[in-house]
């Protein structure tokens, strides 16, 4: 099982969560940010419905594939 981690950071005069190398928006306080990464990965373990999933990758292909809905990755909050 895949796990995601939501890591707290100081971030454009505030601070923000960071998954991978992408950063939410800047909260005002280290609490905030935390509550918001917390509230993200509750989200992202939710299942749903299944549905086809259409991105491109960094080479510029585009792929197809199918989503079930319900494989759903561990998260946790650091910082």
């Amino acid at each position: 099982m895949t796990t995601v981690t939501y890591t707290i950071v100081p971030h454009d005069g505030g601070w923000a969560y960071r998954v991978g190398e992408t950063f939410s928006e800047a909260f005002p306080s280290h609490d905030a940010a935390r509550t918001a990464a917390r509230r993200a990965a509750r989200e992202q373990t939710v299942s749903g419905q299944a549905a086809e999933i259409s991105y491109e990758d960094s080479a510029g292909h585009w792929h197809t594939e199918s989503s079930s809905g319900d494989d759903r990755p561990k998260t946790e909050v650091q910082g």
